[in-house]
């Protein structure tokens, strides 16, 4: 008896085909996406698209069930009629407007050429206005659920988007019938069924206590918006685990799945990932490491967190309270610096030594102890998700020297993410919400031993690892197990089909002492750029965005 898993990222969809008796690994297979993340003009467009957009084509998602499923079923040899459910995860919040039967409108010609009628990406930031505008309006009204939120609604989420497609793309907004996650969508797509999965719409779209914002609220942001939720979205919310039915005749034809195999509820990337783990017990975070990080964590009971992206009865684990935090910048800010800031030189001795460039800065990085290069970096390079909850803030590099190699920065950008990592953790315990455990998933900590050595020496704690090197994957197909009715919840699927590696990072007492002073020193910057108004000297963040918007307004349109 199997099942399959579908981890879509933010490049690639992954689809996993597992053993359900003990989640073994039988065979996987990655399909990236065509046009990839959105970043610059639509595809076939000359159009320059503004600063901080980011979206993509749902077509790319399909695609995943029509390649990677097939191929992960000829590489397994397993017969599809032994496959039993089929599970999805997404990121989140990445939504899309669509006609009431689900079809995209960025598929119609008449929208073909408009930004806002495809998919929003959750590294979408340019939505931060309408964010403020959702904030500023709750806390003048009093609204209860806005500290479920940490007292901030971010630009990621779903309706600072839904609002951005209203004020600058009326027309978008109103021809659509339906304004959707991209992980319902996919379902929807395998099943033929239109549902909400409780995750997302907790988390992402202010569902708390089984209820949205109410009309008079929404029409306070706007009078077009007051039906947003009866008009365009729907307030029946399916639990985790349950099965939105059976895979369609269409479906089947993509996958060569079995036609009325259960599909599972979607669900978001990160928060599958828990009881890959091989438990769902309280006290534990889980850090979901790979171009962002999310921090998900399960409780017993109801805490404030400031800036945590949101606690949601059964978001996470059903009948427990789900807490997310986490850092919109983390492997897209390495990256980022391997791709455009180191010299040529390093990547051709990269190249001669067999190493990519990540790896010789790595290594060179390794030799050095904290705070030899003397440099000190705030991770805002993507704004920040938790837990000032700013997509106007960037990133900051303190220290600099003419002796100031790559190797140097590189390392610095590492301890910065495990610095905002400290931030996070310890607003939860301040919080009243323990964190007993640090376990660590996703692509980066088994390609970076360094970065996990930093984060357990910054944190002074230690941090074990998921088993699985394609949790999110695997996390999925148990969603799917207990879908089909092989097990009764998910705490008994992740006790037999999750579970830990053997390493585990321990911190060093002497680093984990240099770090400490170093970290006051991070908390420092942290505060005086990260809570500072626009006015205020800590406020050049925001200045030089304001400036950065207005030279791109008046830039004429390029054509490659």
């Amino acid at each position: 008896m199997y099942t399959i898993g579908i981890d879509y990222g933010t490049e690639s969809g992954r689809a996993l085909l597992v053993r359900v008796s003990d989640g073994a690994a039988i065979a996987s297979a990655v399909h990236p996406y065509g046009d990839g993340v959105i970043d610059e003009r639509l595809p076939g467009s000359s159009r320059a698209l503004p600063p901080d957009w980011a979206l993509q084509n749902p077509d790319d998602y399909v695609e995943v069930l029509k390649r990677a499923v097939p191929e992960v079923l000829a590489r397994s040899g397993v017969d599809p009629a032994d496959v039993v459910g089929i599970g999805i995860d997404f990121t989140a919040c990445t939504m899309l407007p669509t006609l009431r039967d689900g079809t995209p409108l960025c598929t119609l010609d008449e929208y073909r050429d408009e930004p806002h009628a495809w998919v929003k990406l959750w590294k979408h930031h340019a939505a931060q206005p309408h964010a403020n505008r959702i904030n500023d309006t709750a806390r003048a009204r009093g609204e209860r659920w806005l500290p479920r939120y940490g007292g901030k609604i971010s630009s990621e989420w779903f309706f600072s988007k839904a609002l951005q497609i209203l004020d600058e793309a009326p027309a978008v907004y109103h021809a659509a019938e339906r304004l959707i996650e991209a992980a319902d969508w996919v379902v929807w797509q395998l099943t033929g069924n239109e549902t909400r999965n409780v995750g997302t719409a907790g988390y992402k779209a202010m569902v708390q206590d089984g209820r949205f914002p109410d009309r008079a609220y929404f029409a306070a942001l706007h009078p077009d918006f007051a039906d947003v939720v009866d008009e365009k979205m729907s307030r029946e919310l399916l639990p985790l685990g349950a099965s939105a039915g059976g895979l369609s005749e269409r479906a089947a034809t993509w996958t060569g799945l079995a036609a009325g195999t259960p599909v599972a509820v979607a669900n978001v990337d990160a928060h599958v990932t828990l009881p890959a783990t091989g438990s769902v017990a309280s006290g534990t975070m889980v850090m979901i490491m790979g171009t962002s990080t999310c921090d998900v964590l399960v409780g017993d009971a109801l805490h404030e967190v400031e800036g945590m992206c949101g606690v949601v009865m059964g978001g996470i684990v059903p009948g427990r309270y789900g807490y997310e935090a986490g850092q919109t910048g983390v492997g897209d800010v390495f990256a980022w610096f391997a791709e455009h800031a180191v010299p040529a030189a390093y990547s051709e001795r990269a190249a001669a030594e067999g190493l990519d460039v990540h790896g010789l800065l790595a290594r060179e990085a390794a030799r050095q102890h904290p705070g030899e290069h003397g440099l000190l970096a705030l991770d805002w390079f993507n704004g920040n998700r938790s837990v000032l909850v700013d997509a106007d803030l960037s990133g900051l590099l303190v220290g600099m020297t003419l002796a100031t190699r790559p190797e140097d920065i590189y390392r610095a950008l590492l301890e910065a993410t495990a610095f905002g990592k400290r931030v996070i953790v310890e607003a939860f315990e301040r919080s009243g919400v323990p964190v007993h455990r640090l376990i660590a998933a996703g692509g980066l900590p088994a390609k970076n031993p360094l970065l996990m050595q930093i984060y357990a020496d910054v944190l002074d704690r230690e941090i074990a690892l998921v088993a699985s090197d394609q949790a999110p994957a695997l996390g999925s197909a148990m969603h799917a197990a207990v879908a089909a009715g092989a097990y009764p919840d998910i705490a008994a699927a992740a006790e037999r089909m999750g579970g830990l590696s053997d390493v585990v990072y321990r911190p060093d007492p002497v680093s984990a002492h240099t770090y400490d002073a170093l970290y006051q020193d991070y908390r420092m910057l942290h505060d005086l750029f990260g809570r500072a108004g626009r006015d205020e000297p800590g406020g050049v963040m925001k200045r030089l965005r304001e400036l950065r918007l207005a030279a791109h307004a008046r830039t004429p349109e390029r054509v490659d």
